[in-house]
């Protein structure tokens, strides 16, 4: 029988081999210019990215350098296993503009793609840019016409663009210290992915294209986003369910402006959410705040929002929001869609400048349950010219229904709670807001609880 001793010193040992064998194979490092990438941003080098990326995986694993200085023009490049994408600073991997640069599925178009991998990765300090000037067919300062690939019918509408960088049914993924700049379509995307950590990537869309969301979580499961800077058109955190749930994410230290919706839960929302946590995040400028767009049928429990200062503003209808720093709803997509819950949410320690009120709406079969408001400053005013008294419940449900504004409009709703909550009402510029701090049908909401609230006005 083998003593207590013998155990304990072997363990040690097999921690040292998990941490030295993966630095081992990090070390190799494989250049593309070796492989004959020109860098010159005209000819493609595609062959000679692939090349050094399939020389590496063969190897083992290690490092794809693509050095500086140098603009590598490719079509869809193929990560593999344990083999990390390393842009130097001042090198740029630029996404091709032609759709024959892209896998005939329109699912699988993306400038750097892995699928089914383990330990892949992308860092270095440069930059992936998917030129997504090149899809813009009109520009516009409301929002932008884009390009559309759906002359095949693989995919509908103007939402046939290439996404920026996808991970696929991958584990281990690691991103970090890289810049993500113009997507023509989503810009980050995880898909059935697992054990995923996102680190310091920098984020930039045009602020006028749709559809350019920063980071997609879909069916993806113990993520970790930190120390990340989004600024695009379209949302900027958006977890989905399409085929599978989403739980265990974390996202800390960020910073966010998007004419849409910060942080927002679907609105592909099929499957549960579940211990979702974002905490220390600051929104600038954003059309919605904080947002769960569940149209279904799956449910959302155990989400905290901790830390978290933003300002939210109107922008043109054409894109979804109302300048609202929180925005709760449930409904059904379609008249025979399911109905998802939303329950045991927590706000704590949030501040917002706003020229809208916090909406929270569930349906008839599908309640909010068991929201706690604690420590939540919210400031009310008006400084752009678009017309409020309008409620937005897009996709499906209701689509835009006129009503009075409020300082927090509550639907269907059973159990909220509200401890040490500030509005201050900036009135001189609250031309067509309600007196009424919150506005409700008390046929839809049972089990409130106020505790240490004011409503006061401001200069």
């Amino acid at each position: 029988m083998a003593s207590p001793p013998l155990q304990l010193a072997a363990a040690p040992f097999l921690l040292l081999l998990v941490l030295v064998i993966p630095a081992a194979r990090s070390s190799r490092v494989f250049s593309v210019a070796d492989y004959g990438a020109a860098g010159d941003g005209s000819c493609y080098d595609t062959a000679a990215i692939q090349a050094a990326v399939d020389a590496c995986a063969a190897a083992g694993g290690g490092r794809v350098l693509l050095p500086a200085p140098g603009n590598y023009l490719t079509a869809t490049v193929h990560l593999r296993s344990r083999v990390v994408l390393e842009v130097a600073p001042g090198a740029r991997l630029l996404g091709g503009t032609r759709q024959a640069d892209y896998p005939p599925e329109s699912r699988r178009w993306y400038v750097v793609l892995a699928e089914n991998t383990t330990g892949a990765g992308i860092t270095g300090g440069g930059e992936i840019n998917g030129q997504g000037g090149a899809f813009v067919v009109t520009p516009s300062e409301v929002k932008n016409v884009m390009v559309s690939w759906n002359a095949t019918g693989d995919c509908l509408g103007d939402e046939c663009r290439p996404r920026l960088v996808g991970f696929i049914d991958s584990k281990d993924v690691r991103i970090h210290d890289i810049t993500l700049n113009q997507p023509a379509y989503w810009c980050l995307h995880l898909v059935r992915c697992d054990n995923t950590v996102i680190r310091n990537v920098s984020i930039f869309g045009d602020f006028n294209s749709p559809n350019n969301d920063g980071i997609d979580i879909t069916d993806s499961n113990n993520t970790v986003i930190t120390d990340c800077h989004i600024d695009t058109g379209d949302d900027a955190l958006c977890p989905k369910s399409s085929a599978g749930p989403v739980y265990n994410l974390t996202a800390t230290n960020c910073w966010i402006r998007t004419k849409s919706c910060a942080i927002k839960f679907g609105s592909r929302s099929s499957f549960n959410f579940n211990k979702l946590v974002f905490d220390n995040i600051t929104i600038v400028d954003s059309h919605r705040g904080l947002g769960m767009q569940i149209r279904d049928g799956g449910n959302v429990s155990d989400v905290l929002f901790s830390n978290i200062k933003m300002s939210t503003r109107y922008y043109h209808p054409l894109w979804w929001g109302r300048a609202e720093p929180i925005y709760i709803t449930t409904c059904p997509r379609q008249a025979n869609s399911k109905e998802g819950t939303i329950s045991d949410i927590r706000f704590i320690n949030i501040s917002s400048v706003s020229e809208n009120g916090v909406f929270l709406a569930g349906s008839k079969h599908g309640l909010l349950r068991n929201l706690k408001f604690k420590n939540v400053n919210l400031t009310y005013k008006r400084w752009t010219n678009y017309t409020g008294g309008l409620y937005d419940y897009r996709p499906g449900c209701e689509q835009m229904v006129k009503h009075k504004t409020g300082g927090m409009m509550l639907e269907h709703i059973s159990g909220l709670e509200i401890d040490n909550v500030r509005m201050r009402w900036a009135r001189g510029s609250l031309k067509g807001w309600d007196v009424n701090p919150i506005l409700f049908r008390p046929s839809t909401i049972d089990k409130l609880s106020f505790h240490d609230w004011q409503s006061v006005d401001v200069q």
